[in-house]
């Protein structure tokens, strides 16, 4: 699948990534989204993220680097937000609301200092999957790209991700999240990762569980009676974009 809004340019994409994926890539599936976006891009639409960074969580975090994965639902959908990660937005862009609890959290949990920032990239380089279910939307309309293959193509990556050979933490906050990660095998019934549930961090929810519930200390925990390094989930107060 090449970028709609460049034709004749391959998608950036860590090869361990296009291998796993090669399947879905050839997929009928995807011909039909490549079309769909092409014909809302021929409408005029300015779609979001821009196409380089569509599989950016993806380049960002190969398989065998994944060792926390945080799920997401749609690219946020204002001009200059969406860069390929849930929940983060570029540098310079005012921190969303979902993040601003993100952040509280990690404060009240690790006792870290809350950047001024929302970009999330540092965690991404550490090994943590920021993947959203749908990789692309509409300036200006939330949802407007959902139903047209990519939850088809986000549910194999999941399944990948599933299969690895080392223990994996999902961070599944809300509905929508633990739905869509409801077949992981988790140690609970008997498989090797650990699945951690809450609200969504929204101001709508956050309040109902989600601040409070020590996931990123017990992510850590989890990750080092594995063997496995720890996240620092300190971001730095200066970042630049690579």
């Amino acid at each position: 699948m090449e970028q709609p809004d460049s034709p004749q340019a391959a998608i950036q994409l860590d090869p361990q990534w296009r291998a796993a994926l090669a399947g879905e890539f050839a997929a009928p599936y995807m011909a039909e989204l490549k079309q769909f976006l092409l014909e809302r891009k021929a409408a005029g639409k300015r779609i979001f993220p821009p196409g380089s960074h569509w599989f950016r969580a993806l380049d960002l975090t190969p398989p065998d680097q994944v060792r926390v994965v945080i799920l997401g639902q749609d690219p946020y959908h204002g001009p200059g937000q969406a860069h390929g990660l849930c929940f983060s937005v570029r540098p310079g862009v005012p921190v969303p609301p979902s993040l601003v609890n993100i952040y509280k959290e990690l404060q009240r949990d690790l006792g870290l200092t809350p950047p001024r920032h929302g970009f999330l990239e540092p965690w991404a380089r550490q090994g943590v999957l920021l993947l959203n279910a749908v990789l692309t939307v509409e300036m200006g309309d939330a949802g407007s790209h959902q139903g047209h293959g990519w939850e088809r193509f986000t549910d194999a990556v999941i399944a990948q991700v599933n299969a690895l050979p080392h223990p994996v933490v999902f961070l599944l906050w809300g509905a929508h999240a633990q739905k869509k990660a409801a077949g992981v095998d988790s140690i609970d019934r008997g498989g090797r990762h650990l699945v951690l549930k809450a609200p969504h961090p929204s101001p709508l929810s956050a309040h109902r569980g989600f601040l409070g519930c020590g996931h990123f200390s017990q992510a850590n925990a989890f990750l080092q009676d594995q063997g496995l390094d720890p996240i620092d989930w300190q971001l730095p107060e200066s970042v630049q974009p690579a």
